[in-house]
């Protein structure tokens, strides 16, 4: 007997709220692992090995790697706003919410943790052992996000909405069988390459969290981990732009797309049905044609 069938038979858990859970967990915490990976090796060799272009694609392939491993069993949200705003439109079940969110956001903490313990002598290195937020060896970014010095708040809870707006509004799309589907193996990468899109167009401002996960739980570990409370206070208390933002953005972006393409699109199956009509057609009308050219043929032959 095989470990993996021996797992199988022993470890294999029924309960369906508990699986995902857990997938939403490693999925959430595979983000996060290689995003805040990517933002300290950045941050901490002071750009000698990174850049702004390979944090935007660590963050994309990571969001397609947390994919990849959590949507077999839980559909990959790996972040709450989508959770929420596939609830609303009903594509998703609201008693489910709450678990997904638990494990998103414990998922971000634990990956958070194991960061800060694999870059541990480098962020001494860096800045130390003085932990600070913002200046010339300001680390708190690595984890959570904050705003450019020239960002209004207003402008940043914009931003924050206007991102998660397009990611939902895309992540719609590439998951809608009545679309131009991607095959079913292809969706976590399209999903990526969207995430790296907004990071590489829109992270400018503040960062582009476009997932509260992704920079709530990070915040909290910094605050707890040497940086302190003012991880929420700093930048006229900006914690709560990204969270908020996030979620509002994702619910107008499902709701866009719905109202602009979704609620239009023809049924799959009659779709399918409607294709194999007109190919039936088609091809009806090319026996016709040959045989009317045939006939015509026929006829000459005659004189």
């Amino acid at each position: 007997m095989t470990l993996e069938s021996l797992g199988n038979d022993k470890l294999h858990i029924s309960n369906t709220y508990v699986r995902e859970f857990l997938a939403e967990f490693l999925g959430t915490f595979i983000l996060v692992s290689f995003g805040a990976g990517v933002n300290a090796q950045h941050v901490l060799s002071r750009g000698s090995a990174g850049s702004f272009l390979t944090v935007n694609f660590g963050w994309g392939m990571g969001c397609a790697m947390g994919v990849w491993v959590s949507g077999g069993i839980s559909g990959g949200h790996i972040n709450p706003a989508v959770s929420l705003a596939m609830a609303i439109i009903g594509k998703f079940k609201f008693r489910k919410v709450l678990i997904y969110w638990a494990a998103q956001y414990l998922g971000a903490f634990a990956a958070s943790a194991c960061v800060f313990g694999v870059y541990y002598d480098a962020l001494n290195h860096y800045d130390g052992g003085i932990r600070s937020i913002h200046g010339d060896n300001g680390t708190a970014g690595i984890w959570g996000t904050y705003p450019s010095e020239f960002l209004q708040t207003r402008s940043g809870f914009a931003d924050q909405t206007f991102g998660t707006m397009l990611l939902l509004l895309c992540v719609m799309a590439i998951t809608d069988p009545r679309n131009m589907t991607p095959p079913k193996g292809m969706v976590p990468f399209a999903v990526g390459i969207v995430v790296f899109l907004i990071g590489a167009t829109f992270g400018y401002n503040c960062g582009f969290a476009i997932n509260p996960a992704r920079d709530l739980s990070p915040r909290i570990f910094t605050a707890v981990a040497g940086w302190g409370s003012s991880c929420f206070s700093v930048d006229n208390y900006w914690f709560w732009v990204p969270v908020v933002g996030s979620h509002v953005g994702a619910i107008a972006g499902a709701l866009i797309y719905l109202l602009f393409v979704g609620f239009h699109a023809e049924d799959e199956a009659a779709y399918d049905i409607e294709q194999k009509q007109v190919t039936l057609r088609d091809l009806q009308g090319v026996q016709n044609s040959d045989f009317s050219l045939g006939t015509k043929q026929c006829d000459s032959s005659r004189f």
